[in-house]
């Protein structure tokens, strides 16, 4: 009789008795997709679509027109947006890529090495977790400017790298790892990069995937590094242009329309990819999952 409950309760084959969790997730799941089918929708409208009144959830006439005005929009000036696009591309990849290295590094550290002030080090990046980004711009410029990172690709990148909830997440997992496994690699003759790379590598892979969300997400929509620290325009990113794009103005606040729901569609979809990419991972990471 249990056998049979069990079966009920987590069948290992399709059950009716899971029908109303289908139904409750399928419905769960349209309604979660609906801002996206209407992003690419508003990205594909004319501008005679974009205001129409009542507004209308889907295009009639889909065009790629938007698409072609946010290239040529740029076509005649100075600089073109393939430059800000190029500029968002090698900054956020180089932040992504640091940001793991170094939070999987520092992770490592503050959970299975011995040094002074470990333990102080850590407190620190938990307040830190408490301070939103607005809060600390002022001291943040400061240091930026003394260090000469002004008008350099190197401002976008190096003021991002820290980040805090990164190093919490993966020192947690790190965390997990049997001190007996890694002193049985020591006594087999592994340094401590040998551990990190070939043991503590291997269990942290979840929580490095939702640290690569996280610095991508950071990095890519970011604006506050071109708006405070580049002076040239040549230097900034697509997040900022983006900004640009509708104007001060009446008449380009309608204009703009268009072209800002191509360039938001672009923006969109990297967030999208990664995300579908890598979501099984951060799923474990929630989980906690790890050696146990």
């Amino acid at each position: 009789m249990s056998a049979f409950q069990g079966s009920k309760i987590n069948p290992t084959r399709f059950h009716r008795t899971q029908i109303k969790y289908y139904l409750f997730l399928i419905l769960l799941a349209v309604f979660m997709i609906l801002p996206i089918i209407f992003m690419f929708s508003q990205a594909l409208k004319p501008l005679n679509e974009l205001f129409l009144y009542p507004p209308r959830f889907l295009v009639e006439n889909p065009s790629f027109k938007n698409f072609y005005d946010l290239i040529n929009v740029t076509s005649v000036t100075v600089i073109p947006m393939t430059r800000f696009l190029f500029n968002s591309i090698v900054m956020t990849a180089s932040v992504v890529v640091l940001s793991i290295l170094i939070s999987a590094m520092a992770g490592f550290a503050l959970s299975k090495m011995q040094f002074k002030s470990k333990r102080a080090i850590f407190e620190a990046n938990i307040i830190a977790l408490m301070f939103v980004p607005a809060s600390v711009a002022i001291p943040r410029y400061l240091i930026v400017n003394q260090l000469g990172l002004t008008d350099n690709m190197l401002g976008h990148i190096i003021p991002l790298l820290a980040l805090p909830v990164g190093l919490f997440l993966i020192k947690q997992f790190v965390d997990q790892t049997p001190n007996d496994l890694i002193e049985a690699a020591k006594i087999d003759g592994a340094g401590n990069f040998g551990v990190f790379w070939k043991i503590v590598i291997p269990i942290i892979r979840p929580a490095m995937a939702t640290v690569a969300i996280l610095a991508f997400q950071l990095a890519w929509n970011n604006t506050e590094t071109s708006e405070i620290y580049m002076n040239k325009e040549t230097l900034r990113t697509f997040a900022f242009y983006m900004t640009t794009l509708t104007g001060t103005g009446l008449e380009n606040r309608v204009a703009g329309q268009g072209i800002a729901a191509a360039a938001a569609l672009i923006m969109f979809v990297p967030n999208l990819i990664i995300f579908i990419f890598l979501q099984s991972r951060v799923i474990d990471t929630m989980a906690h999952s790890g050696l146990k």
